[in-house]
């Protein structure tokens, strides 16, 4: 793995870190069902959080365990700022591990 696939999953477990720091990691898995959805992010079927949870940390971690191409465009921070921005929760933490994850995406695709 090169210097970029080890900065990328490191962001990861800082997101997974800021998810359990900010109560947000679920212990159980949700519904299989919740997993059929085709919107962007699954919104119809979870949180935002559970997304990341179940959907996006697994699948970055496969891709980078398995050394298979990565997202060439990620715009997850939006989303996060977005999510959070009617909650009481202090994310600015969690977003700017996602920016990072954004921005190192981006980095790797056009190296």
């Amino acid at each position: 793995m090169n210097n970029p696939h080890i900065a990328i999953a490191e962001t990861l477990m800082d997101i997974e870190k800021e998810l359990r720091n900010l109560r947000l990691w679920e212990f159980e898995m949700i519904a299989e069902e919740a997993f059929m959805s085709v919107q962007p992010f699954a919104v119809d079927t979870m949180t935002f959080p559970q997304w990341l949870q179940f959907i996006f940390l697994p699948r970055m971690y496969f891709l980078l365990d398995e050394q298979l191409p990565l997202p060439s465009n990620s715009a997850i921070a939006p989303m996060a700022e977005q999510y959070f921005s009617g909650l009481n929760l202090h994310s600015s933490s969690l977003i700017a591990h996602l920016q990072k994850i954004d921005g190192l995406l981006t980095i790797q695709v056009s190296s």
